[in-house]
């Protein structure tokens, strides 16, 4: 069968669920905005209230900080929140989201390295460079590696980089000539922590903009606020689909796994589980990757994304060889630290 006619058989299935109950049903869904939420809304949302009846509004901006003060309170708001691995494990070293058991949601599809007992792989994406073509014009050199963007003198102008440490401390180490392989044992050291801050502190004359929102890098490189920026590949893409003079390079990236987390204390509990199962459906799962450059998480979604839109994703077998994965176990023992000597490095 065609993908539409399998989506729309999928769709249908789940409206056989009983309209009373169905209808009583409601959830608050917050991510982070612009081109990223808005792929969840066309691909996932919608779909799913079209099929469940379940009915969702949206909010933005799920921090670390606003969950736990929801949760602290007994004051919680939202049933789905989302964030990357780094995000996943500070919440989970702080007991902020349900654990989520093989009985609440089946994840035998999902990439094995990408399982979390708390939270649903959504999508595979990654940190990489995004340049001006203004600054950098095809023809003549242009940024390729992360030692590129810390090459001031080859590549001159304003960059900005994220205002939290994950990947940003990889990129710095991996552009001092530090091994993918030896990454993170070089990290657990204080020597490699204080070499990483150092490469980005050198580089903080140059940075006008440490950036919060996945949306800020794309916009201050297509308003020509900065040349170069560290970013999401599926917000570069955004940009670039858009006709913003920007371009990427996948010379080098670090991929990550978004995930999906349910708070807990979350008020619509079984309608957010209720999603997690939609959307890990394979058919559905690779819905994503229409709306947003992220690859799927499951393994079943492959054979419903053809070879041009494969073109466009971080986590093809090619592009891959040379990307270094975000470890999230060394994130979850050593983020804290990793934050403060970060946050501390940004406000010195």
């Amino acid at each position: 069968m065609k993908r539409r006619t399998l989506l729309t058989a999928a769709v249908a299935a789940w409206m056989l669920l009983p309209a009373a109950a169905a209808s009583a049903e409601e959830m608050v869904f917050a991510s982070w905005g612009g081109a990223y939420q808005e792929a969840i809304r066309k691909a996932w949302l919608e779909p799913f209230a079209k099929a469940s009846g379940v009915k969702f509004e949206e909010d933005t901006g799920p921090e670390t900080a606003k969950i736990k003060a929801m949760v602290e309170t007994k004051s919680v708001t939202w049933d789905i929140v989302t964030a990357g691995g780094g995000g996943l494990m500070r919440g989970v070293a702080q007991g902020l989201f349900e654990p989520i058991t093989a009985e609440m949601v089946n994840q035998s599809d999902v990439l094995d390295g990408a399982k979390n007992a708390y939270g649903v792989p959504s999508e595979i994406f990654s940190t990489l460079i995004g340049f001006s073509t203004k600054a950098f014009p095809a023809g003549g050199a242009q940024p390729k590696t992360f030692a590129d963007f810390f090459d001031v003198a080859k590549f001159p102008g304003k960059r900005t980089l994220p205002d939290k440490p994950e990947t940003v401390l990889e990129a710095a180490l991996l552009a001092d000539g530090v091994p993918a392989g030896d990454v993170y044992k070089t990290l657990s050291t204080d020597a490699g922590m204080k070499r990483a801050l150092d490469k980005i502190a050198a580089l903080k004359p140059n940075v006008a903009v440490w950036w919060s929102s996945g949306a800020q890098p794309v916009q201050a490189l297509g308003a020509g606020d900065v040349v170069m920026a560290l970013g999401w590949n599926g917000r570069f893409q955004a940009g670039m689909d858009s006709n913003l003079p920007i371009a990427m390079s996948w010379d080098q990236q670090i991929p990550q796994v978004g995930y999906f987390m349910i708070p807990k204390g979350a008020p619509n509990k079984a309608a957010a589980v209720k999603f997690l199962n939609f959307i890990l459906k394979p058919e559905i799962n690779a819905e994503l990757s229409r709306h947003v450059a992220y690859g799927p998480a499951t393994k079943g979604a492959w054979s419903h994304i053809d070879a041009k839109r494969a073109e466009r994703l971080p986590s093809t077998a090619e592009r891959l060889k040379n990307a270094l994965f975000l470890d999230i176990e060394w994130w979850a023992k050593n983020g804290a630290k990793a934050t403060e000597a970060y946050t501390a490095m940004i406000k010195g």
